[in-house]
């Protein structure tokens, strides 16, 4: 659409949970009132928009929801953010009432404490690899003259943030942002070795404000900041810490961002000279629904998961866009709150 309002994607990582984002991905395209000036994401939500931004160049909307469709469909049939659960382990805990995430997490969990995936798998098989080069025609991706895709990955040695840009991307870069360390051995690229992207940066969200023009910044969250029930048991704390960690960064920057909104509005910063620009945030969330799965079914490829995910992140797409839609381009409809987090406006 020639009249589309120009908005930037900022979408979480979180596994097999990431067919939530898929759903307000879905949603999104179908309203089609939006131009995604530039997208970023780790982890899931890495490949979530370079789906997006790959189905968009080749054929627009229709081929987008097309291809993230057939991405999360052979997530479900292939397991591949599934490691937990082979057919095996469904039998034995069917059979026994167990939660079949939760045996294969401890499972693993204990083979992980005596070896490493360089023993485990030394030839390093990742089955999202040929997925990923079946679904994506990355030279055309690299040659997007107007959209931005920007891939966090974590520099395991320097213990930093790289974001990978648009020209820079390939398969590997997407693997790199995924790649689990205690799943998969680190990724290299240019002799550097990487790791998931949402221990630093889940999602990135600098690069939305410094490198795109669009004041509307639109985020995609799907790790719960809020859980009732306290973690009592080994597996629930390290699921919690693990939450908390991966939405450290993501919190700190959007602090970051509200601090220059303020200062914006209080004429403490001139944008014109600093450069510097009023963001208007925007949340597509349901904390209600995610916060029903544990932190270990992101690694669950069960079918029937994914598909209600998808159909959450529908859901929260369509309430928002009947709420919320006819303000992108005028009013934020998300602000954070000093002390207390950040709530809906």
């Amino acid at each position: 659409m020639s009249d589309a309002k120009p908005v930037t994607l900022a979408l979480q990582g979180g596994g097999s949970h990431g067919a939530f984002t898929w759903g307000v991905l879905d949603a999104l395209l179908e309203d089609g009132r939006f131009h995604f000036e530039g997208v970023s994401g780790s982890s899931a939500g890495a490949i979530n928009g370079a789906l997006l931004l790959d189905g968009l160049a080749e054929g627009g909307a229709d081929a987008a929801r097309a291809k993230l469709r057939s991405f999360w469909q052979r997530v479900a049939h292939a397991g591949v953010f599934g490691p937990l659960n082979p057919p095996w382990l469904e039998q034995l805990a069917g059979q026994n009432g167990y939660d079949v995430a939760n045996v294969g997490y401890q499972a693993f969990d204990v083979l992980f404490r005596l070896w490493s995936p360089y023993q485990l798998n030394p030839f390093n098989y990742n089955p999202l690899k040929n997925m990923l080069l079946e679904l994506i025609d990355f030279d055309r991706l690299r040659a997007l003259p107007d959209s931005r895709l920007f891939v966090g990955a974590t520099e395991v040695r320097a213990g930093k943030l790289r974001i990978f840009e648009t020209k820079e991307l390939s398969v590997d870069v997407l693997l790199a942002s995924t790649c689990l360390p205690f799943l998969f051995q680190a990724v290299e690229i240019d002799g550097t070795a990487y790791w998931d992207g949402g221990y630093l940066g889940n999602p990135p969200l600098t690069p939305l404000v410094e490198r795109c023009a669009a004041q509307d910044l639109l985020l995609v969250p799907i790790n719960p900041m809020q859980r009732d029930e306290l973690p009592t048991t080994g597996m629930t704390i390290v699921d919690r810490i693990n939450e908390i960690s991966f939405n450290a960064a993501y919190l700190a920057e959007l602090q970051s961002i509200d601090t220059i909104n303020r200062l914006i509005r209080a004429g403490q910063i001139d944008p014109k000279r600093s450069g510097l620009k009023e963001i208007r945030l925007h949340k597509i969330g349901d904390e209600a629904h995610m916060s029903r799965y544990s932190a270990s079914t992101k690694l669950d490829a069960d079918a029937a998961m994914i598909d209600a995910l998808f159909g959450f992140g529908r859901d929260a797409a369509q309430v928002f866009l009947q709420s919320c839609g006819g303000k992108i381009g005028r009013d934020a409809t998300f602000e954070t709150v000093p002390k207390s987090g950040f709530t809906p406006r």
